[in-house]
């Protein structure tokens, strides 16, 4: 009794249908030409692979831009906010600075004031030294 030959039909097809399964929405031929699509969901992983690191780039801008404007509605800029929040060991980060400045003024306000006081402090340290 000889066994019968297994074909590549099943791997073959599986290997397909997830390339499909990637280009589902695409463009014209970019979703059911093989040739082309198997380019196109190469091409769509590359983006995707981006777009992830771009988007972490995108919101410290945005929570930066946010910590800036509450800081410049108390008198003090982005920077000597920072660094005074550094010094008075405020281990806050940037998202949630970006939450307070926009949700609860008060705490910011708060925090604007004390990172004020340190940078004054710091400031007359200086002073006095030279």
């Amino acid at each position: 009794v000889t066994m019968v030959r297994v074909g590549s039909a099943p791997a073959r097809a599986a290997r397909r249908a997830k390339v499909f399964a990637i280009t589902k929405g695409f463009y014209g031929k970019r979703k059911n030409c093989w040739s082309i699509a198997v380019r196109a969901a190469e091409r769509s992983m590359q983006n995707n692979y981006i777009g992830r690191k771009l988007k972490k780039r995108d919101m410290r801008s945005l929570w930066i831009t946010r910590i800036n404007s509450g800081a410049r509605e108390h008198g003090i800029g982005y920077s000597p906010m920072m660094h005074g929040l550094v010094q008075a060991d405020v281990q806050l980060n940037r998202k949630v600075l970006s939450e307070l400045a926009m949700h609860e003024p008060r705490t910011f306000q708060a925090l604007t004031s004390l990172a004020k006081e340190q940078v004054a402090a710091a400031g007359s340290g200086l002073k006095q030294l030279s």
